[in-house]
């Protein structure tokens, strides 16, 4: 959201009362983790009113100059000074073969890792972020990384390879490109939600000083298909806050292999039996 060209607001939560604060048909329900980022900076309102005049062209009702998706060609990082803070601007999506998608930026973010990152994600999909922790945690790199419970367990989660497991999907296969790590993480977590609520952040905290945010889940879709946001700010002040709320959920987070997955993993090994 771009108010009066000065101000951007922009962050992982959707605009709906489920995001914000819970689902007003469950009473249990608290409303998904996430978060809202509000920027005071005419320089960077100019970069988002560009990308949505790019969507926007002459107007709704399928006009040939109203973008979406690879349509848009976008480009490369975009950085902006907000006062003293650098915040770079990255809108997906590109071409799988393109060097400025976000993936890609995503590992090279990561390889940049020191002593610590933090990460609470609703999707991880991408073997090659899961591959670039392996990485970071062969060096040392102490990693804490908070997962949505309903999408860690599914078949295509990387969560799965941190964990050194696998799981089949409902045909009984297993994608041939899974690493399951010798050395299990032992910093990976899915946080106590109410039922229904959904931890939603798109979000990384990296040595303390860079945060990464933004719409853009870690996944091929918001990648290559999706109109999304990647931000990447450089602010030991914003990665303070981040990583309290990270701090937040980690109590009590549930660590490893859950009983939930445990479960899941028996019902699998029942109907697909020990074949792949």
């Amino acid at each position: 959201m771009v108010v009066d060209r000065k101000v951007v607001v922009a962050g992982s939560a959707n605009f709906t009362p489920s995001c914000i604060h819970g689902d007003p048909d469950d009473p249990q329900s608290r409303g998904n983790v996430n978060h809202l980022l509000r920027f005071h900076s005419p320089e960077l309102a100019a970069v988002f009113a560009a990308e949505f005049g790019r969507m926007w062209g002459d107007g709704p009702g399928g006009k040939p100059d109203s973008h979406f998706g690879v349509a848009k060609g976008e480009g490369a990082l975009q950085q902006v000074l907000v006062g003293p803070t650098r915040v770079g601007v990255l809108f997906a999506p590109h071409r799988s073969s393109d060097p400025n998608q976000g993936l890609l930026l995503l590992e090279q973010l990561l390889a940049t890792t020191k002593k610590t990152v933090d990460l609470a994600l609703f999707v991880l999909s991408e073997q090659g972020i899961a591959d670039a922790l392996a990485t970071l945690q062969a060096k040392g790199v102490a990693i804490r990384l908070l997962a949505d419970p309903g999408f860690a367990n599914r078949s295509f989660s990387e969560i799965l390879d941190l964990l050194g497991t696998q799981l089949p999907d409902r045909n009984c296969k297993l994608e041939a490109s899974n690493r399951p790590w010798r050395k299990p993480l032992d910093g990976v977590g899915t946080p106590r939600l109410a039922p229904g609520d959904k931890l939603h952040h798109k979000l990384a905290v990296i040595d303390g000083r860079t945060v990464i945010t933004g719409s853009f889940n870690w996944s091929p879709s918001a990648a290559h298909q999706n109109d999304e946001t990647l931000l990447v700010i450089e602010s030991p002040l914003l990665a303070k806050h981040f990583t309290a709320e990270i701090n937040r959920l980690w109590k009590g987070a549930e660590l490893g292999i859950t009983p939930r997955l445990q479960r899941k993993q028996e019902r699998q090994r029942r109907l697909c039996g020990k074949g792949t």
